[in-house]
């Protein structure tokens, strides 16, 4: 299944529709009854989650009623919702508030993720910005592009490769057992600036533009890393899992490097991974 530019406005207008309607509405008007925590936290769900969820699974199963919807809320109320998901004909992957904690506490930090996978390939990701309406788009073999809120669209490209010193990135060191954390952690005072959103959308957002040289995780839900991997790959970058191994639906764990080359790939995983 090819999805054509037709189909990327339609899935992208379904994402704005979602922020217009489910998610900045609530935005600075959330009270703390409203938070509630999952594993930490700094892990937290609100209703603005879960309404633009279920807004948005509605409005994709209405234009592709045989797909398969994994959304990050529907999986944690029954994880097994991603299982098979590298085996599957087509679904749409959905985090429909990425950066809650940031959203729960007034900062415009956050976005909402869309991956598209087809017959077990991410073809088309989509991050779109409620708060200044923008969206980040990168379809396999298309190329990646920033839209803004009248539709103007231009390219992106990845940072051109820089010294370690010089490179800025972050690493999600808070989610490694000792002592890699310890060590990943005091790595990093290696490069020239690190920061930590916790916000995946605007982390490959950095990186897709050419503002970071590099972003790593390491707990690989695939509502937050599909579509940006996509979208950075097709912005000239290079991402594979800390082992070397191709990135692609159906890796949750193992850690993740996203970088601007291969060769800066290659000297983040020694330096900051190895060393």
């Amino acid at each position: 299944m090819i999805f054509s530019d037709r189909d990327i406005a339609t899935l992208n207008d379904i994402l704005v529709q979602a922020g217009d309607r489910e998610i900045v509405p609530r935005f600075c008007r959330i009270n703390d009854a409203d938070i509630k925590e999952k594993e930490a936290s700094w892990d937290v769900v609100t209703e603005a989650d879960t309404a633009a969820e279920k807004y948005i699974s509605a409005a994709l199963l209405q234009h592709y009623p045989n797909a398969r919807i994994v959304g990050e809320e529907a999986a944690a109320e029954d994880p097994s919702v991603i299982e098979g998901l590298g085996d599957t004909d087509l679904a749409f992957v959905i985090d429909p508030v990425d950066g809650t904690y940031n959203f729960a506490s007034g900062m415009p930090t956050f976005g909402t993720i869309l991956a598209v996978v087809v017959g077990g390939e991410c073809v088309a990701g989509i991050i779109h910005y409620p708060i200044g309406g923008e969206s980040l788009v990168g379809v396999a073999g298309g190329g990646s592009r920033l839209i803004d809120e009248q539709g103007n669209a231009e390219p992106v490209k990845v940072a051109a490769p820089v010294t370690l010193d010089q490179m800025v990135g972050t690493v999600s060191w808070g989610f490694m057992s000792e002592p890699q954390r310890s060590r990943v952690a005091g790595n990093l005072s290696k490069i020239g600036m690190s920061f930590g959103f916790r916000c995946s959308a605007w982390e490959y957002r950095l990186a897709a533009t050419g503002r970071a040289h590099f972003v790593s995780a390491q707990n690989l839900m695939p509502w937050d890393h599909l579509a940006g991997v996509l979208i950075h790959e097709e912005a000239g970058g290079y991402s594979a899992c800390v082992d070397g191994e191709r990135y692609r639906p159906g890796i949750v764990e193992g850690g993740l490097i996203t970088a601007s080359d291969r060769d800066c790939w290659e000297l983040i995983r020694r330096e900051i991974f190895d060393a």
